[in-house]
């Protein structure tokens, strides 16, 4: 085969596979964008943001200055989407069949996660060091717990809540009703939490590790993952870790933590989840979600978002994802 027809049947090759491989190949799909107040909380306003974390640790992308209310944290309950406003010390509810706002409710001091769990809405408070307990009918607080220095991340085990403290390097794990039924140390700075094969599983975001304890707190297992897991999410037998600054997924055997291998997704990896079929990634750097296929670890469509986003939700066969940059929620079909 002479250099000419060696490069068209090249190009004939690239060609093919592109055709194949559309969400990897075609350009971003846009999903619709709903604006939020910048109003409501106690002690709320605006602040600027310029990429990363709002705790100044972790590396963001290259985003214009905005001024937002912090939307970083999404709970969907079976009717509602909830963000939690960090900067207005607020959680907002939208409805799910309209994307209407819903009505915006004050909590603890910089809300940064949520959890829906037992008929409850759970909001870890990481400068206050409370979980609050909301009632999602009317948003009326039901209950203030103490727990860890800097609660940033939430877990249900089917029983009992698990708080992830990212200041103190702990969990502590809650009754549904708020007692402190122990407190557990693990790897530094924890933000992520996961149940899966009765255990829970915590990422580490500073010791590049997750750590699998058992439902009384005893550590079973603690394995290393990509540079900087952030968030973590069961999916059959396995748990899938993103990697904010390793720009990667890590797949581990829910089984004994075996390290099924490392697949590229994109900037600042943050928020992940399973909708049954596939798993969508957030990319704060990058501002998209990208969906992934299980099986392969290969990214199959990708998503433009506001500026910024770090979380996600699925509610309502759609996914919903808190745009910390631009002050929005953004929307897409779950297909």
């Amino acid at each position: 085969m002479n250099f000419l027809k060696w490069r068209v049947f090249n190009m004939v090759l690239l060609l093919a596979i592109a055709a194949t491989m559309p969400g990897v190949i075609n350009a971003q799909t846009a999903m619709s964008e709903i604006p939020l107040s910048s109003g409501g909380g106690s002690g709320g306003g605006t602040q600027g943001f310029a990429g990363g974390s709002v705790e100044g640790d972790l590396g963001g992308g290259d985003v214009a200055a905005a001024s937002t209310a912090g939307p970083e944290a999404v709970a969907f309950d079976g009717t509602y989407v909830w963000v939690a406003t960090q900067f207005n010390n607020a959680i907002t509810r939208i409805r799910v069949s309209d994307g209407a706002l819903a009505g915006t409710f004050t909590v603890g001091n910089r809300p940064v996660a949520l959890l829906h769990a037992g008929g409850s809405l759970y909001v870890a408070n990481l400068l206050s060091n409370t979980v609050t307990k909301v009632n999602p009918s009317t948003g009326a607080i039901a209950g203030t717990f103490n727990v860890g220095d800097g609660p940033g991340g939430l877990a249900f085990d089917g029983k009992d809540i698990w708080v992830a403290n990212r200041h103190s390097n702990t969990v502590t794990k809650l009754n549904t009703n708020g007692k402190t039924l122990g407190t557990f140390s693990v790897g530094k700075r924890p933000i992520g939490l996961a149940f899966a094969a009765n255990s829970i599983w915590v990422t580490n975001n500073k010791s590049n590790t997750v750590t699998r304890l058992n439902t009384t707190g005893a550590v079973l297992g603690t394995y290393p993952v990509g540079d900087g897991p952030f968030g973590i999410a069961a999916e059959g037998e396995n748990l899938w870790v993103t990697n904010y600054f390793g720009k990667s997924l890590t797949k581990l055997s829910a089984s004994d933590g075996f390290n099924l291998g490392e697949f590229k997704v994109g900037d600042g990896a943050s928020g992940i989840a399973f909708d049954g079929v596939s798993l969508w990634v957030v990319n704060n750097g990058d501002s998209t979600v990208v969906k992934v296929n299980p099986g392969s670890g290969s990214v199959v469509a990708t998503y433009a978002t506001g500026k910024g986003p770090f979380s996600i939700a699925i509610g309502g066969s759609k996914i919903w994802v808190p745009n910390f940059g631009s002050n929005s929620v953004s929307t897409t079909a779950a297909n």
